[in-house]
């Protein structure tokens, strides 16, 4: 099994806190009916900074990555399937996925 790191970009807030509160449960739910392929789920980012090659600095994020979650599949396609269904696309939301590679083996 190989590890995909699913980043999420963007996305529109929930406008009222009722709709927050069912766009996480759908998100819950999606992450449930992914089992043991969820390796680590949930991982918000905050308190961006980013530093270009000069080493000036800027707050915030530069590609407007948000988060990330681990998942474990057997092929990228895999990955990206599971990952087509997660509700921060109703959002508009956009993910990325990309297999990690273990550099120490």
């Amino acid at each position: 099994m190989n590890e995909y790191i699913m980043t999420y970009f963007g996305g529109e807030h929930p406008s009222t806190p009722e709709a927050g509160k069912a766009h996480f449960a759908a998100y819950q739910t999606w992450l449930l009916s992914l089992g043991d392929a969820v390796v680590s789920a949930m991982n918000p980012l905050r308190g961006t900074v980013s530093i270009a090659p000069d080493g000036s600095q800027v707050p915030g994020s530069q590609s407007g990555m948000s988060g990330y979650t681990i998942l474990r599949a057997l092929t990228i396609e895999e990955a990206v399937a599971m990952a087509s269904n997660c509700p921060f696309l109703e959002i508009k939301g956009r993910l990325e996925i990309a297999e990690r590679v273990n550099m120490s083996q």
